[in-house]
């Protein structure tokens, strides 16, 4: 359902639209989605030994490449910001790795861990440019950085320069409709339907719907992507 919902929501853009299914451990649910309306997949299993992890990402590139699908893998281990400090396992992406892996696998694009943190809730930090410069000088195709919330502009607007093509966000999205929200439910009309699928200014959902618009027109502008839909 939700492929069908995404390629729906695409086929009606008037830009091209990924439809991303994103950060799957289970390499089943990834051949699945190759099939279901994605049309960019990612394999993604932490705790995976590097030679498994390789082989399960080039069966899956095979397949997905049949089906016209491109195939995003990680290398490396971000650590975690939920708690509000940063914790957990940081593993950067070894340059000479990243150059093996991407040629035993075929992978069309690859997630690097350079100082980026997943879920950072409160604040931003600076990337290690230099690692992403060694990185991008052995890795020729597009390079993603998760955690986007937590990267100071200065490091994203580098990054760009040294390859990176996608900056995911997941945090700073929510933290912005989760606030619409609730600023929408302190004033709660007394006509539920007016709350909740109405569809005017008192619409909870239209509240969430419109603040995560303007937080996205606000990162477009950031990392300097206004205008560029090919």
């Amino acid at each position: 359902m939700y492929g069908a919902l995404g390629r729906a929501a695409a086929t009606s853009s008037p830009v091209p639209c990924g439809v991303i299914f994103n950060e799957c451990p289970d390499d089943q649910w990834v051949l699945d989605a190759t099939e279901a309306g994605f049309n960019l997949v990612m394999p993604a299993d932490p705790s995976c030994a590097y030679d498994d992890y390789a082989g399960r990402v080039r069966r899956i590139v095979q397949h997905a490449h049949a089906r016209h699908v491109a195939v995003e893998a990680e290398l490396g281990e971000l650590p975690c910001g939920a708690s509000g400090s940063v914790e957990g396992q940081t593993q950067f992406t070894d340059p000479a790795m990243a150059e093996q892996f991407v040629r035993e696998t075929g992978v069309d694009l690859l997630a690097v861990s350079v100082g980026n943190v997943h879920i950072k809730v409160r604040g931003e930090q600076d990337l290690n440019l230099q690692r992403l410069t060694a990185i991008r000088e052995r890795v020729h195709i597009p390079l993603v950085l998760h955690g986007g919330t937590g990267i100071t502009a200065g490091s994203l607007e580098e990054a760009i320069r040294l390859g990176v093509a996608k900056v995911n966000y997941g945090t700073y999205l929510k933290q912005a409709y989760l606030a619409a929200v609730r600023a929408a439910l302190a004033d709660v009309p007394s006509n539920p339907h007016k709350a909740l699928g109405w569809g005017g200014p008192q619409d909870v959902m239209v509240a969430g719907r419109l603040a995560v618009r303007d937080a996205v027109l606000a990162r477009i502008e950031t990392l300097g992507c206004c205008g560029r839909a090919w």
